[in-house]
């Protein structure tokens, strides 16, 4: 441990550089070229052997770094999220995660350096994590395989200095386009078919469909729409939704609710529509070996207590479908925010530039680093650690839809 805290300690001035510079220019989806750029020159230059536009994605990368070549030796895989909000920026501190993965990898590599332990170290920089399923696109095409476990850490807001274990909300994408006829409004409405009612339609019968719904479920969604005028009766609108429940099993009914409601009110207006379905971020299972090797060790060294979650949080992350493939741990790391603005508003992105904020993620990795060095020193550590996650009941693969 001292090692790797040793190798923050020395890093943290270019660490805090490098979020501060991705905070500063904050990319959507699929379009993180500045933090990609970034990333993986600061990864290079620290000896690690660079994959850029990995797997066809542009903005996906790779980068490891392998000591020792013994028979049997492990793999350990670090995920680097970039992607900010419209509008808000890195309003959930996508820079804070991007850089303690960072510091994650480089430290373990100075640990590796240092005991001589044979192992690999593989930091992958997934993109689209907000909306767009990075990392289960990476999954599909092989970014994962030969890891024998996988970890990131994620900011939430807070005063306290804790861990936060706790799982994450399963959760369904989608979209419905509505399609009707233009007129004008005043003139003939009677020849229109109005797209926008539809739309209103769908968000009343969404909105009824919420007093049934259990307390951990979430319906949310917006309306957008093309040219439109007080005194045209709209012929075109679009709805994004987001559906989420605390696992697969309950997530697929309610999506299948809600769809009712979207497609009921293209037959109630008259309007033709277009579903489609996004991919499923299915729940966060925390591997508990590693979850009590990381809270023991925040314990012991820096006096943190542990926060355990009986009920889900009630975000989602396609890091859930990472869990289900191969033991991971996703811990959050409290940042004080101001008036407790909570992830995804303006007061949340400007706490994660903060040096407070910049302390805490070096701790959750300095922390993850730990667990990770035992993964790869430890055989019988990794062994506990995949027959947990084997124990752990299987999911069917979420539907899949590529993005680009």
């Amino acid at each position: 441990m001292q090692t790797i805290e040793d190798t923050l300690r020395e890093l943290a001035p270019e660490l805090h550089q490098l979020s501060l510079d991705i905070h500063d220019h904050p990319e959507l989806n699929f379009e993180e070229r500045y933090a990609h750029d970034r990333l993986t020159a600061l990864m290079a230059a620290h000896g690690f052997t660079v994959t850029r536009h990995y797997l066809g994605l542009a903005t996906a990368w790779r980068a490891e770094f392998r000591h020792g070549r013994a028979r049997g030796a492990r793999v350990l895989g670090v995920n680097a999220e970039m992607d900010a909000l419209p509008g808000l920026g890195h309003a959930c501190g996508h820079n804070l995660i991007a850089m303690a993965g960072v510091g994650v990898a480089l430290a373990l590599r100075a640990a590796l350096e240092a005991h001589d332990v044979a192992g690999t170290v593989v930091l992958l920089g997934t993109p689209a994590e907000e909306s767009g399923a990075g990392k289960q696109i990476l999954l599909e095409r092989g970014a994962y395989k030969g890891m024998d476990a996988c970890v990131m850490c994620h900011p939430i807001a807070g005063d306290t200095q804790e861990v936060g274990l706790v799982a994450s909300l399963a959760l369904q994408s989608l979209s419905v386009e509505y399609f009707g006829r233009p007129a004008h409004a005043g003139y003939a409405p009677w020849d229109g078919i109005n797209a926008l009612d539809a739309a209103f339609v769908a968000y009343a019968s969404v909105a009824a469909l919420r007093q049934q719904m259990r307390p951990e479920q979430r319906v949310h969604g917006i309306v957008s729409g093309r040219d439109w005028a007080p005194n045209v009766i709209p012929d075109y609108a679009k709805m994004s939704w987001s559906v989420r429940a605390d696992a697969r099993d309950t997530l697929d009914p309610l999506r299948v609710r809600v769809v009712r409601c979207l497609e009921s009110a293209a037959d109630a207006t008259g309007c033709r529509h277009e579903l489609a379905l996004g991919v499923q971020y299915l729940d966060l299972r925390q591997n508990p070996v590693l979850a009590g090797d990381v809270a023991e060790t925040a314990r012991l060294r820096y006096a943190m207590p542990t926060r355990w979650g009986a009920a889900p949080a009630p975000a989602s992350t396609d890091f859930g479908n990472i869990s289900y493939a191969l033991p991971s741990l996703h811990p959050t790391f409290a940042i004080p925010t101001p008036h407790n603005a909570q992830n995804h508003t303006a007061g949340f992105a400007r706490a994660a530039r903060s040096d407070e904020a910049h302390a805490a993620a070096l701790r959750s990795a300095a922390l993850l680093a730990h667990t990770g060095f035992r993964v790869l020193q430890d055989s019988a550590f990794c062994a506990r650690v995949r027959a947990a996650h084997d124990a752990m009941p299987r999911a069917a693969p979420p539907n899949s839809r590529e993005g680009t």
